[in-house]
């Protein structure tokens, strides 16, 4: 059996689904591809911290037992001991996209799992932003957004204490940013067109078993004879961020907070260490409070006149100054602020099942959820964000959270919030985005984000790797941010940053000045610069208080304003291709194999190769060129492939590029803005 469009080919032969020569399906008669049951979930939140447990009642592996079959598409129909339960639908689109549609005879079916065929050497990379592994084979992935976690490793000290003090360890797979997206090595990628709880598991030697709790709407297959292509084919279908606005690279973005009179006061720190500043990012614009996890905000969105007294007039003199402002807003409002009244008699809150306001625990204090689901609370919120925050001159923020959407909330809409959930970040997104856009101020203000699903691609304009602990823990430190940024890249956000010297401070873990230094060279690196303080500012270091750590800084900010015209080559190719703009390297280096097992080496585009340097006391960093000639940066001496042990003092981090770039003499002058 076969059906084609153009040069795209389905065919069914020799117990094989085939599509475009890539074996999707096998043995679909003695081993089954699809098992359909039901279950209940029983999920309980505390803080964004979630315990997930299914009882599946039932679980039916299912064959073919007749098919049809047209012009575009094939249909199986799938049964059990001779009764047909299911048809998966196969459809070649027009664009030559292989769809898969799944439908039941009874609505109780409520458990999918799909069973797609894998080679013992294959490689599977995205399903968002996966911080512990780049290279996804061997391990599965519940994919569901919720907090990280402190430590996210159960062997260790830091999780085990999160774990047992506030529920809040996590574990590899826990994430702000889950999608049900990703590319083989096959050449192929695979998206569920679906916002309902998953776990991939890439596990099994010889298939990849797709979990769905619900039946997705399809599943879509595109194949491509590049990686290059295939993120193309990928943004064309889920959208693409666009170049940050220009003033993004003017400089250094820093991360400070205390009311306007000790903002003035760093900034003159940080302009006497000759820091160039593109903008000061204030997440206490709207005010503070002090609870047991440290320094938290106070959620009432709108300037505090005691911090920030006359705001508007003075964000207009930093203007002025050549100086941006940035703050802080999430879609939730705390019960003790002053919006609250008036968003609960309105009705913008999700509510209890007996209708009174849900109530979520941060942490110290409780908040309501605003409802996106309710036209009248998206808009009033929306309208918020426009009054409160561009009308007084902000020039970007933070849009936190949208990873605590309970499940047993009564939405307006009447929807499952079940399935809501992975869709709450897409909607607090589009929610920033639509005031940007009627504000007309889309090429000036941005925000960013931590929580991630289906369609941020075209919503969110920067990611931010979220709350990574001040360490220099691989799964929740320093280099959790690495494979942070190449998942999401090959998922089609290419545009992504972390804070720089973490921000959680727990459990004994304090931020160190070497730890702030090496992440400050990374960063220098990446699309867009910024600080964080920390959740306890206090007793931790702070690069505004250290001369050494000062001339350090501004010595990568120098760099990262001298690349300005390379970085918006690169965003460019992000917009107009989807490429990333931190990539893998086998993105270019399609025929090295040992390109993809790299998760703590990256590239800058096409022609910077970066080895962050996220051991601790570490002054030699082995890393691996492909094959290609590469200049060292810093010694100018040369390098072919292989694997080589650089000398990484401090201040120095590992950094070639390519000898035949076109930015050869861009890249050459950026030596004296660290060395001389």
């Amino acid at each position: 059996m076969e059906i084609r469009h153009k040069t795209h080919i389905l065919k069914i032969t020799d117990q094989k689904i085939t599509y475009d020569d890539r074996c999707l399906m096998s043995g679909i008669d003695q081993t089954p591809f699809c098992y359909l049951g039901h279950g209940d979930a029983d999920i309980t939140m505390y803080r964004g911290n979630f315990d997930i447990v299914d009882d599946v009642i039932e679980r039916l592996p299912l064959t073919p037992i007749d098919h049809e079959m047209h012009e575009t598409t094939l249909t199986l129909i799938m049964g059990y001991q001779g009764a047909p339960y299911a048809t998966c639908m196969f459809e070649l689109s027009q664009n030559g996209d292989l769809s898969l549609r799944v439908e039941t005879t009874d609505a109780r079916w409520n458990r999918l799992w799909l069973r797609l065929d894998a080679e013992p050497d294959e490689h599977v990379f995205g399903c968002g932003e996966q911080l512990s592994y780049f290279d996804l084979r061997g391990h599965h992935f519940p994919l569901w957004t919720s907090e990280p976690g402190v430590g996210r490793n159960k062997t260790t000290l830091t999780t085990f204490y999160a774990d047992s003090r506030d529920h809040a360890g996590g574990d590899w797979w826990t994430t702000n940013y889950p999608e049900p997206t990703f590319i083989s090595s096959k050449r192929y990628l695979c998206h569920a067109d679906t916002f309902v709880y998953a776990d991939f598991d890439f596990r099994p030697k010889g298939y990849h078993e797709l979990q769905f709790w619900g039946i997705p709407k399809r599943i879509i297959f595109r194949t491509a004879t590049s990686y290059q292509e295939l993120l193309r084919k990928l943004t064309d279908m889920l959208g693409r961020q666009q170049p940050l606005p220009s003033w993004t690279s003017e400089g250094f973005i820093a991360g400070v907070q205390g009311g306007s009179e000790r903002v003035d006061e760093l900034i003159s720190r940080f302009r006497r260490a000759q820091v160039p500043l593109a903008g000061v990012w204030c997440q206490d614009w709207e005010g503070v409070r002090i609870t047991d996890f440290g320094k938290r905000l106070f959620w009432n969105w709108s300037a505090n006149d005691q911090l920030y007294p006359e705001l508007k007039s003075k964000i207009a003199a930093w203007r002025r100054e050549g100086i941006r402002f940035l703050g802080y807003i999430n879609p939730y409002i705390a019960a003790d602020a002053s919006q609250f009244p008036q968003a609960e008699q309105s009705g913008f809150f999700a509510r209890r099942k007996d209708g009174t306001t849900y109530l979520v625990d941060f942490g110290g204090f409780d908040c309501g959820v605003i409802d996106f689901t309710n036209p009248a609370a998206y808009d009033w919120f929306k309208n918020l964000i426009k009054t409160n925050l561009i009308d007084v001159g902000l020039s970007g923020w933070m849009a936190d959270f949208g990873e605590y959407l309970p499940t047993d909330v009564v939405l307006f809409d009447g929807s499952n919030p079940l399935e809501r959930h992975n869709e709450w970040p897409a909607l607090w997104a589009r929610c920033n985005r639509d005031a940007i856009h009627e504000a007309g101020r889309e090429r000036e203000i941005i925000f960013f984000m931590r929580a991630g699903t289906s369609g941020t691609q075209g919503l969110c304009p920067l990611l931010w790797a979220g709350d990574q602990s001040v360490n220099w823990s691989l799964d929740d430190g320093l280099a959790s941010v690495i494979p942070a940024a190449l998942s999401a890249g090959m998922t089609g956000c290419g545009l992504t940053h972390s804070d720089i010297g973490g921000y959680t401070s727990r459990y004994g873990n304090i931020r160190t000045r070497e730890l702030f230094m090496r992440w400050a060279e990374m960063a220098a690196f990446t699309p867009f610069m910024r600080s964080h303080e920390g959740n306890r500012p206090d007793t931790n270091f702070q690069v505004y208080d250290d001369p050494d750590a000062l001339n350090h800084l501004a010595r990568y900010v120098h760099v990262f304003r001298l690349l300005a015209s390379y970085r918006t080559h690169v965003m460019s190719e992000a917009a107009e291709l989807g490429l990333p703009a931190q990539r893998a390297l086998f993105l270019h280096y399609e025929d090295d194999e040992i390109t993809y097992s790299l998760k703590y080496e990256y590239l800058l585009g096409q022609d910077l190769l970066i080895a962050p340097v996220y051991e601790q006391a570490q002054t030699t960093r082995r890393l691996y060129l492909p094959e290609d000639t590469w200049v060292h940066l810093w010694s100018g001496a040369r390098y072919g492939g292989g694997w080589h042990s650089i000398e990484a003092p401090l201040g120095q981090i590992p950094v070639f590029f390519r000898a035949s770039s076109p930015f050869v003499e861009l890249f050459d002058g950026l030596k004296s803005a660290v060395l001389d």
